[in-house]
């Protein structure tokens, strides 16, 4: 699945942002150690990420793929791919829900903020829950959308970050 090797190549800034930022000092290994257990928790959440907006992508070019026999995600999971997107899209929002490691590191509050900024997300996906929209049409549609969720998230930690 090209999905699953594109989302791997997004991910992967995350754990070298990490080990940039925190690698160079020796005295700091517990730090690091924390560091890199958060920064494969948020790999993992932004490959699941990129994993359901691909997906909705390729729904959109089942019938070309079909034809030259690349067996994209749409192609893999065949009639559950609207399922498959959700529940992609459910382990993301769990990645970097009030539970999460994220939220579970000192400092991070559970302000008003952050809970709206988690549960605001959870309303965008709305659009992408919705069965009719498995057409190719309505499949780019919610491809195309999908910077609304990256959007709410980033506003919701950013509100957090504000008002500490």
């Amino acid at each position: 699945m090209p999905q699953a090797v594109l989302g791997i190549a997004f991910s992967f800034g995350i754990p070298m942002a990490f080990a940039a930022v925190r690698g160079g000092d020796p005295g700091r290994r517990r730090a690091r150690r924390r560091g890199a257990g958060l920064a494969w928790w948020l790999l993992c959440g932004n490959l699941f990420w990129v994993l359901a907006y691909d997906t909705e992508y390729a729904m959109v070019d089942r019938d070309d793929d079909l034809r030259i026999g690349i067996s994209t995600s749409a192609i893999t999971l065949g009639r559950f791919d609207v399922a498959a997107v959700m529940v992609f899209y459910a382990a993301y929002l769990v990645t970097s829900g009030p539970r999460s490691a994220v939220d579970a590191r000192p400092g991070a509050g559970r302000t008003s903020a952050r809970i709206a900024g988690r549960r605001a997300p959870i309303a965008c996906l709305a659009l992408h829950a919705d069965p009719r929209r498995a057409r190719a049409k309505g499949c780019f549609r919610a491809f195309r959308l999908n910077h609304w969720l990256g959007f709410v998230v980033f506003t919701g930690v950013v509100a957090q970050l504000a008002l500490r």
